[in-house]
């Protein structure tokens, strides 16, 4: 049984993102929302220990932030015109009355398409939707994009400042407005999927994995003949059939090749398929990287045992991908395929040939791989106090203390691909 307070923070966590969406469409302020949802955190901190948790706690906690930015708005009006306090809370009023159940249930796509207007930088896009749709720490967002957390922060700030100055509006892009958003948005709605399956004190979080393939079906139901976007959801649902089976029942990392494939969810991986070859059929001259990043899942997927896997097969779509994005993370995957269908040896080389990954864990890591099959223990054992030494998530940690511990022997870990 977990205490209010425990309670609180998984509230803050999987709904808090939700609450902060309506409150920035009632307010039309991201200041002015993100400081009324924590003085409302606050204030629940104050009462739900004597009072006990809400029967609705979401609810409880959207209509004390809404009070709360009335008190902020309130506070601003003092110390400038009457008459901008009277227009605030009129317009404040207003959109709190319009705001029926369907409207907060879209209030997540409406900010995203806010996060992702073109006059911002795409990183600033993507790092802002981050923050607000998925609640996530500076630092997470930092370690997901690969840049130092001091520059991620500088980079909120910046897109926060420039929606206030711009203007910018709480809506659903016109559908001609819609294709020069549509890769920050799709990268957003990709990120807040993985970043449901690989952050936070456990490996994965399903409310928040929801939340990113609702939002997919929801852009495909904006633009239904997008392939980009057939391949994104395609690529979520086989990934996600394997939620179950990443975790023990401790919460540590389980290993793809450890995974009981019964487990794996059927009709997710089926529509997936659907959904790829739809894609392909589309647009098969130039897939996107969504597609043949589910390609690439679908071969995981669809074997039926870990050594029926297609290595060769996935090494060519790691090619193509690099084709289309040319960066770190991909010849990083690409090299641990090599290493599954060339033999360590050759995926040790691969590896070693990327020269900007030196300060990212998972490069670390999967050289330690290949190092315990080439039997050069004590580097494998060196990579992986390296890659610890770099901030991988709390899970990844763990597991990678376990392989650390004297008792360990020395197993064939490899990264799952997405």
């Amino acid at each position: 049984m977990s205490t209010p307070a425990e309670h609180l923070s998984a509230v803050v966590r999987d709904e808090g993102r939700r609450v902060l969406a309506t409150l920035v469409r009632t307010t039309g302020s991201f200041a002015v929302a993100e400081d009324a949802v924590s003085e409302a955190v606050v204030t629940a901190l104050a009462h739900w220990p004597r009072s006990g948790v809400p029967d609705n706690p979401r609810a409880w906690l959207t209509t004390v932030a809404r009070n709360k930015a009335l008190d902020i708005i309130r506070r601003e009006a003092g110390r400038t015109a009457k008459e901008r306090e009277a227009a605030d809370l009129a317009v404040l009023n207003q959109n709190w009355s319009e705001s029926d159940e369907s409207s907060i249930a879209d209030d997540l796509l409406r900010l995203v398409f806010t996060c992702c207007h073109p006059t911002l930088s795409v990183e600033a896009q993507v790092a802002l939707s981050l923050r607000t749709l998925c609640g996530l720490a500076t630092s997470d967002i930092a370690r997901l994009m690969l840049v130092p957390e001091a520059t991620m922060s500088k980079r909120l700030t910046r897109a926060k400042k420039k929606i206030a100055a711009a203007n910018i509006p709480y809506r659903v892009p016109d559908s001609a407005e819609l294709p020069q958003r549509l890769d920050a948005v799709a990268t957003t709605v990709y990120l807040m999927f993985t970043a449901g399956h690989l952050g936070g004190e456990t490996l994965v979080r399903p409310r928040l994995c929801d939340e990113a393939l609702r939002l997919a079906r929801l852009l495909i139901d904006l633009m239904p003949d997008e392939p980009s976007l057939q391949g994104l959801l395609a690529l979520m649902l086989f990934t996600d059939s394997r939620r179950a089976t990443r975790t023990d029942e401790s919460g540590g990392l389980v290993r793809l090749e450890d995974q009981d494939r019964s487990r794996w969810n059927r009709e997710a991986i089926e529509e997936g398929a659907r959904l790829m070859d739809s894609a392909l059929r589309r647009n098969d001259s130039r897939p996107s990287r969504y597609t043949i990043q589910a390609a690439i899942a679908a071969c995981h997927s669809t074997a039926a045992t870990y050594a029926d896997t297609d290595w060769s097969r996935i090494v060519v779509l790691y090619d193509a991908l690099a084709a289309v994005e040319n960066t770190p993370i991909v010849a990083l995957n690409r090299g641990v395929a090599i290493g599954e269908s060339q033999g360590p040896a050759a995926g040790l080389d691969a590896l070693d040939a990327i020269d900007s990954l030196g300060g990212h864990y998972l490069w670390h890591a999967c050289r330690a791989v290949m190092l315990d099959r080439l039997d050069r223990a004590e580097e494998a054992r060196n990579a992986r106090t390296t890659a610890l030494a770099l901030d991988p998530s709390p899970a990844e940690r763990a597991y990678l203390r376990a392989q650390l511990a004297p008792s360990s022997h020395p197993v064939r870990q490899r990264r799952e691909e997405t």
